[in-house]
């Protein structure tokens, strides 16, 4: 089954709502980077984040999310854009810790309790748009509810989640935000407040074959119009003639000693990790059209 999104309204227009299901986009990040159990609950949840945000956006624009934590993880990144597409690394893939107190992966120990989360968008301006709010749990749902309420003002519920078997394989994923817009009334507000108290536990729903609109109904109610649903699949931009351009880009010089000092160059992409090995005789191709060119 495809992953796909969901997005719409409810409440008379008073609620922003969008949820996901994201089991196969996890499974590819966690094939593609071999991360253990507790690094892909956290890459995992960051990207289900990023593939709801990314929804959030228009046409081409895209943005970037950097989760730059205090544990052990180091830094979590993820792309994503308003067509679905998502990708993103962990700098450290095998990190693993024993559960926690409540006998769940330790999300918020990899990720670290101090340090920031970035969010940087491109939205076809000159200059990209920049927000950033602390680490408040580490968990990172409640960092991004965080996010949502101070940088962009905008009060929001987020639910993110993954469930890992025993041998590391994603059974599933998947979340939810939902975004408080003006009008809504303090009742309403606690009303909001009683059933995400009351939510079993999101893989445990997802677990029992519940869909992205059916997670919505479990906080929201019925009172819900799906507008549209979009595809969420796992896309790198890298290419054989991007890293091409990028080794051109370095220059005569540096290209000329790599020549020397290696023979070769073997390119390794952080989002996918494909790698693209160029041999001298490819380098010295390159090496000549990065050579500069007389005036004529």
């Amino acid at each position: 089954m495809k992953d796909f999104l969901v997005r719409g309204t409810a409440w008379g227009g008073k609620l922003r709502v969008f949820a996901a299901s994201t089991t196969n986009l996890v499974n590819e990040l966690r094939r593609r980077h071999g991360t253990l159990p507790t690094a892909t609950a956290a890459l995992g949840r960051t990207a289900t984040a990023g593939a709801i945000m990314g929804a959030m956006l228009k046409g081409e624009e895209k943005l970037t999310i950097q989760v730059k934590g205090d544990g052990p993880i180091g830094q979590i990144v993820i792309d994503a854009n308003a067509l679905g597409e998502v990708r993103g690394y962990v700098d450290n893939p095998e990190t693993q810790l024993p559960s926690n107190a409540l006998g769940k992966l330790d999300v918020a120990g990899a990720v670290g309790r101090e340090g920031h989360i970035h969010i940087i968008k491109d939205l076809g301006l000159k200059e990209p748009y920049r927000g950033s709010t602390p680490i408040v749990s580490g968990e990172l749902a409640e960092d991004f509810t965080y996010y949502f309420a101070t940088s962009e003002q905008t009060p929001s519920v987020v639910g993110l989640s993954v469930l890992v078997d025993e041998y590391g394989q994603v059974m599933n994923a998947g979340g939810f935000i939902v975004q408080l817009m003006p009008g809504v009334t303090e009742e309403e507000i606690a009303k909001l407040e009683q059933a995400v108290t009351a939510l079993p536990p999101i893989s445990a729903l997802l677990d029992q074959g519940e869909t992205p609109e059916g997670l919505l109904r479990w906080v929201v109610g019925d009172d819900i119009q799906i507008l549209d649903t979009l595809d969420l699949v796992f896309a790198c931009k890298c290419s054989h003639e991007r890293v091409e351009r990028t080794l051109i880009s370095m220059g005569e010089h540096e290209l000329q000693q790599l020549i020397e000092e290696d023979g070769r160059a073997e390119i390794i992409c952080h989002f996918c990790n494909e790698t693209y090995v160029f041999e001298r005789p490819q380098l010295e191709t390159l090496l000549d059209l990065a050579k500069p060119k007389p005036i004529q």
